[in-house]
């Protein structure tokens, strides 16, 4: 499963992902981070089964965490089927089928490059 964590300014120094590793002993990986001195964005892929042991603890933390089931969402009535995304995307989300465009959100890390693309704005990523 896939979460998206919002590090505010006044945590963003403290090592937050170790610490949940130490408590909840599962394993995590950083898929994507976007981190400066006042506030960061990280999105982790973290096992089904720790996933909401994961949630809670960095929520006791103070870090605002999002689920992303679907984290990227196509308007069928605006995808031409041209393939931007399956050329820009880095982790292969999108691929051909039968000379449709398929997604496997699964392997989506929100980094809004297909987005940018998308020349008929068809997608947008999901931010609760």
């Amino acid at each position: 499963m896939k979460l998206l964590l919002r590090v505010a300014p006044g945590i963003v120094r403290k090592p937050l992902i170790a610490s949940v590793i130490l408590e909840t002993g599962a394993l995590v990986n950083i898929e994507r981070a976007s981190i400066d001195a006042v506030s960061g964005e990280i999105v982790l892929d973290v096992s089904q089964e720790k996933c909401r042991q994961v949630k809670d603890a960095l929520e006791r933390l103070g870090v605002d965490v999002i689920l992303l089931e679907i984290p990227v969402i196509r308007d069928d009535s605006e995808c031409v089927h041209c393939g931007a995304c399956v050329a820009i995307c880095p982790t292969g989300t999108f691929h051909f089928e039968d000379w449709r465009v398929v997604g496997e959100p699964g392997r989506c890390v929100q980094c809004g490059a297909c987005v940018t693309a998308c020349p008929h704005r068809a997608l947008r990523l999901v931010l609760k």
